[in-house]
């Protein structure tokens, strides 16, 4: 998407939109959370927050308490949100940038990494323009629109010299450290079925809201949402799916969903012989996990949001602490870039473009009514 500027496409297709059309607006859990009581006085990774919408809100907020990373620099086409950010924030103006002079990052050495936080359309462009400016990039999912685009990220990244990750905060999460551990490790025997869905009831009739708009999304709750749950039943399994079969709900108000799916559904078969069912939907609240093992269960509800989780096993239930899932995420991406280390190969491009295959293929099935092999 050549010079393709957020706030001309926002405001082309967002006119009047919110910060979101959720009614369920979930919590950051941010300051009042503690990632590690140990004291850090080494040299911070610099970041910048590259769009900000509701979730670098969030990403704001861990930053306060990061241990090993700090707000250094904003990109933003909204004059008054870059002033409110600089007071709020303590960020100087030569670290203030707008889609225009992105590429004067180049020249910035008090930025080392960019945290593209933009609808899905643009972070191909602007995850590329980092890495020809010489930073380090995470961007959140899902990483593209298309398995194509990562592939371009990932190139542009490695031809840099510089490192990509993408958001995946609840690699670091308690619970699903957990639930990882129980099905990688089969505690309760082979797991056989995974039932992993999430789901928000939009609210009011905003037809502009930027989600339902697949040029900027790329697609509806599957590419929002659905992402978690292929997430959860990869990393649950420790396996790939190799093919899906999927169905699109029937749409119940045409005129929000026009152009992207109301609610989806799909089922991924793993090698294992494990199923994993699914529902992705603008068009109910629903957010939980549950597998089924020869010897027992583990299930989360909630699952795969912001939480705070909850949940338990056949055996009783899991009780770990809530923390700040966007600091501690951070941190985790931090210490490993500060140490001049690679990034793990669960957090990296490679990860985000496993993914868009997935969800490809989901489409594909939905789409064909056909079972789809998954490459």
């Amino acid at each position: 998407m050549k010079n393709l500027s957020r706030r001309s496409f926002l405001e082309k297709f967002c006119a009047g939109a919110g910060a979101t059309a959720f009614a369920v607006t979930l919590p950051s859990f941010s300051n009042n959370l503690k990632t590690n009581a140990k004291t850090y006085e080494g040299k911070k990774l610099n970041i910048a927050l590259c769009g900000l919408g509701r979730y670098a809100g969030y990403l704001a907020d861990g930053l306060e308490i990061s241990k090993y990373c700090r707000l250094a620099g904003i990109v933003t086409g909204t004059p008054t949100k870059a002033e409110a950010w600089s007071k709020k924030y303590s960020i100087p103006q030569k670290s203030i940038y707008n889609y225009q002079n992105f590429d004067e990052l180049i020249n910035n050495k008090d930025i080392d990494l960019v945290y593209v936080v933009l609808p899905n359309a643009m972070h191909k462009e602007f995850v590329i323009k980092a890495a020809k400016a010489g930073k380090h990039v995470i961007v959140e999912k899902p990483m593209a629109i298309t398995a194509n685009d990562c592939q371009e990220m990932i190139n542009a990244c490695k031809k840099a010299g510089v490192q990509l990750a993408v958001g995946y905060r609840l690699h670091y999460e308690p619970y699903h450290l957990e639930i990882k551990r129980l099905g990688q490790e089969k505690v309760f025997g082979q797991v056989r079925l995974i039932e992993v869905s999430l789901g928000y009831k939009l609210g009011g009739e905003n037809p502009s809201d930027w989600h339902l708009n697949k040029v900027l999304a790329g697609g509806g709750p599957l590419m929002n949402l659905g992402v978690y749950c292929v997430q959860a039943s990869r990393y649950v399994l420790g396996e790939e799916p190799i093919s899906v079969t999927a169905q699109f709900a029937t749409v119940t108000n045409k005129k929000l969903f026009s152009e992207v799916e109301e609610s989806i559904s799909w089922q991924l078969n793993f090698p294992g012989g494990a199923v994993c069912t699914s529902t992705s939907s603008y068009n109910c609240n629903i957010d939980r996990f549950y597998a089924s093992a020869d010897e027992g269960f583990f299930e989360l509800s909630p699952a795969v949001s912001y939480g705070p989780f909850k949940g338990k096993t056949s055996r009783g239930e899991l009780n770990f602490p809530v923390i700040n899932q966007q600091a501690t995420q951070l941190d985790e991406i931090g210490k490993i870039l500060l140490s001049n280390e690679q990034l793990p190969d669960h957090i990296k491009g490679e990860e985000g473009l496993k993914d868009m295959k997935i969800l490809q293929a989901i489409y594909t099935a939905a789409g064909t009514g056909k079972k789809v092999s998954i490459i």
